[in-house]
Parts: structure tokens; sequence; C-alpha cells
């Protein structure tokens, strides 16, 4: 297994010990471990891209374990947040409406012989999920450490929610884009 391919595994190892400070109330810290083990495995999945095309180590694993690691790692985390209060559900439904009907989609389309390559917008969600998971880790961390003042943490938050809703945005943006990109194989439904 190649390095890119090893650092994909790792992102998806990432899941359950985030999901244990997601979930567990009472460790200390949790939220500062959680948001540095996320920021890790989110960092794996600039890596392992930013490695494989330098070195070309492209593989049919690395084609379809990346997207599903990222995938994984976000739904994951959100799906804790809406447990804890932290955003709604409908941001989660929103998000896995898109992934099963672009999943679908290139589904139907490889089994045609084609591939619906990725585009910017599904790259821009990706990215806006990240960044906004990581910003709600670093409020909620905020509040953990008495010297930091409150108004820090909320004002966290607030950008946190806003880059949260443009990454929905961008969701359903990309989504639609593909649907576009993929009209030539729904002549025939």
């Amino acid at each position: 297994m190649n390095l890119p391919n090893k650092l994909t595994v790792l992102r998806v190892l990432f899941i359950p010990v985030i999901m244990v400070f997601l979930l567990i109330q009472n460790i200390p810290f949790r939220w500062l471990i959680g948001g540095l083990c996320f920021g890790a495995a989110s960092f794996t999945d600039f890596l392992d891209g930013q490695i494989a095309r330098k070195r070309n180590l492209i593989t049919d694993f690395g084609k379809l374990m990346d997207p599903v690691a990222d995938k994984m790692l976000i739904m994951s985390t959100l799906i804790c947040f809406v447990q804890d209060n932290i955003c709604g559900a409908w941001v989660v439904v929103v998000i896995l409406f898109r992934e099963f009907l672009i999943t679908s989609m290139r589904m139907i389309a490889a089994d045609k012989g084609k591939v619906i390559a990725a585009n910017i917008w599904g790259k821009i969600k990706t990215v806006t999920q990240m960044i906004a998971i990581i910003g709600i880790f670093c409020a909620k961390a905020s509040f953990e450490f008495a010297f930091i003042p409150a108004w820090i943490g909320e004002w966290l938050m607030i950008i946190s929610y806003i880059v949260l809703y443009t990454a929905v945005a961008a969701t359903v943006i990309s989504g639609i884009r593909y649907m576009y990109d993929a009209r030539e194989f729904f002549h025939d439904a």
C-alpha cells in the first residue's frame, strides 16, 4: 500500500477517535483534542492528494476510498454535532441527499463505461465543510479554557455557522452541477 493510500486509511481510523471525544461528555478538553484529531484527519485529505499527484501514485483504491473517507469523516462528525444540538439535522440531510445522489449517478455512469469527474464545486464543498467543522471545534474548545473570553468562542461559533451554511449552499450547487454534467445518462430514463 502506497503512502497516499495509507493516509486515506489513517483518515478513516481517526473517525472513531473523534467520535469518542464528541460523544463522551466528561472527557477533559474533549473539544480541543477532538478538534486536533479532526484537523489532522482533514490535513491527510490534502496531503494524500498532493503526494499521489506529485509522485504519480494514483490507484483505484485511492480513487474509491479517498472520497469515501472524506464523506465518512464529515458525516460522522456532523451527526455527532446534531446529537449535541450544535447543528440542525437538516444540514446532515441536505449533505447526505447530495452524496447519495452523486454516488448513484457515478454508479450509473460507471455502468455505461463513463466517469463523472470531480469538479471545482465538489472541492469547494468539501473544503468549506471541513473549515466549518474545524471552526466549531475551535469555538467549543475556547470555552474549555477559563482564560479565553467567552465572546471569542461566541464569535468563532457565528463565523463557523456562516461557513457551515456556505458549505450547505456549495453542497447544493455542486449537486446541481453534477446532475447537469451527467444529464446524458438520463436521456433513456
